[in-house]
């Protein structure tokens, strides 16, 4: 089942991929836990001042929109 909703989570992350891409960043799946689901901000996002914008209005509402049990997003080192 976990597997199931990681492979769900990876899916939808790689579809937004693109457009964060097209402005110098990625974001990469890191775990998922309790409906919380880490990722890495690599490339221009990781020092980005939208960082927190792009995770709560973009990454983190798609995410808990689409994957069912997923309730947060968080960014780690």
């Amino acid at each position: 089942m976990k597997d199931e909703k990681i492979t769900e989570i990876k899916k939808v992350i790689d579809k937004i991929r693109p457009y964060i891409q097209r402005d110098g960043g990625d974001v990469e799946f890191v775990a998922f836990c309790d409906g919380c689901v880490s990722v890495r901000m690599l490339g221009a996002c990781s020092q980005c001042l939208m960082l927190d914008d792009t995770i709560k209005d973009g990454v983190e509402m798609i995410l808990t929109e689409e994957v069912e049990g997923v309730t947060a997003v968080k960014v780690v080192e």
